[in-house]
């Protein structure tokens, strides 16, 4: 993970080289006039620089700039060698004939010949404080390239040292060492502190160092804290995909209820376009009771092809429409997903449905497909189903001995029992009545019967 890249890198080691030369000039008549000056005044001596090496630097800097890096370097060492046989260099101007040559080498990204020149810079005594601290800056920075992070710690030790109050920047390179060597816990402190700087300074602390944050209180599984960062990048940083990460805090904490809420008003936003999120929402619905929602969510995104109608879909469609009581309209995505797994479960599900609308022909058919395939949480159960299906149909006898296998089972063992004396008293009432009537004759009416009627 990096936390610049190389544009501002680019661009901080343009800026910093363009001052650089800028002030060449100023530091020169400095120079020159400092030999005659009182002994208050030494001091500036150490940035002073001859005419003719500030004129050979300009030259090399044009070569630089115009990407002419080998005559810029034989220019270099040029400089070097001459200037040293005539006339002894000062710290000063050997540590910007080094430094201009590391600003080259990081041009022709030789982020390690870079390094090392600039160790160069650093190994010259008595050099001005900000050109000191500039250089390891840098060089902390170009470690950060090479993924040298233990090196690029060494180096920010190194600068934090050399300041008296190190800034809010310079904290935070030492917490992103830190954390990229996975020293999560080290590299809490620095990167707070670098927060708390702009904080108190009035200032919103930049957006990647608090998802730095972020990451580092969830990798300790800090959610309370989490929370709080999250919230502050909302205030300053609104994005929706935030407003998402704090749902999924709720989420670790358990506060479903927020979750489904925040949730809901990202879909409703029309934030939410992915399946993942979208069934992550129809769970939450059903979660909280609301079984209807999730049903119309999961049928409207299917037929947008944003949720693919797989069988781990189709089972959360029908799941949805049952428990909203919807069985007509649980029936056909079940049907759909029983047929692509031959989940002998999904058949049984499927039978209950037609149950509660009295299909009985379709539950039989049903639940003997789920039996055939097996695998069966509870058989005796899918048994009681089928010998309930059988009976409406009056196949009493089929009936019966569904109900006696689910008898065996001592978990329904009551239950079947119930059902199998009732069948049999069916069936005897069936046999009953199928028995033929005794035939009469006819009585002839007598004669007092025709005295009697007269009457």
């Amino acid at each position: 993970m990096k936390f610049w890249n190389s544009g501002e890198l680019n661009s901080m080691n343009a800026f910093k080289m363009n001052l650089i030369v800028a002030g060449f000039l100023s530091l020169c008549l400095v120079g020159i006039s400092s030999q005659a000056q009182t002994q208050e005044r030494k001091t500036k001596q150490t940035v002073a620089m001859s005419q003719k090496v500030y004129e050979k630097l300009i030259e090399i800097q044009e070569l630089v700039e115009a990407k002419n890096y080998a005559n810029a370097q034989r220019l270099i060492d040029d400089v070097s060698r001459v200037t040293g046989k005539k006339s002894k260099l000062s710290d000063y101007e050997r540590a910007q004939i080094y430094n201009l040559e590391g600003y080259s080498y990081y041009l022709q990204e030789r982020y390690a010949d870079a390094i090392r020149s600039y160790e160069k810079v650093l190994a010259q005594p008595e050099l001005p404080e900000a050109l000191v601290l500039s250089t390891l800056k840098t060089m902390a920075q170009l470690q950060f390239t090479q993924e040298d992070y233990k090196g690029a710690l060494v180096t920010i030790n190194r600068l934090m040292r050399a300041i008296a109050e190190p800034s809010a920047d310079i904290y935070m390179l030492k917490g992103q060492a830190l954390f990229q060597m996975e020293r999560y816990n080290d590299a809490l402190h620095p990167i707070k502190t670098a927060i708390d700087l702009y904080r108190d300074q009035g200032r919103p602390p930049k957006e990647n160092w608090l998802l730095l944050l972020r990451v580092i209180y969830f990798e300790r599984n800090d959610y309370a804290n989490m929370l709080n960062v999250v919230k502050e990048l909302i205030v300053y940083y609104p994005k929706d995909t935030y407003i998402l990460t704090l749902a999924g805090i709720y989420s670790e904490q358990g506060d479903t209820k927020k979750q489904l809420v925040l949730t809901e008003v990202l879909y409703e936003k029309g934030m939410l376009n992915n399946a993942a999120n979208v069934t992550n929402l129809a769970n939450l619905y059903l979660m909280h009771g609301l079984p209807y929602k999730a049903a119309v969510l999961l049928q409207t995104e299917m037929d947008k092809k944003v949720v693919v109608s797989n069988e781990r879909n189709l089972r959360l469609l029908s799941q949805s429409w049952y428990q909203a009581r919807e069985d007509q309209k649980a029936i056909p995505p079940l049907k759909v997903a029983a047929g692509m797994s031959q989940d002998g479960e999904l058949y049984v599900r499927l039978a209950q449905s037609h149950i509660n609308l009295e299909q009985w022909s379709e539950a039989v058919a049903a639940i003997e497909k789920g039996l055939k395939l097996g695998g069966l949480k509870r058989d005796d159960q899918a048994n009681i189903m089928l010998g309930m299906a059988l009976f409406n149909l009056k196949r009493l006898t089929q009936a019966r001995r569904a109900f006696e296998r689910a008898n065996r089972d001592n978990r329904s063992k009551r239950t079947a029992g119930q059902w199998i004396k009732y069948v049999d008293s069916e069936i005897r009432r069936a046999e009953l009545m199928a028995q033929d009537a005794p035939e009469f004759k006819k009585r002839k009416r007598d004669a007092l019967e025709d005295v009697l009627s007269t009457r």
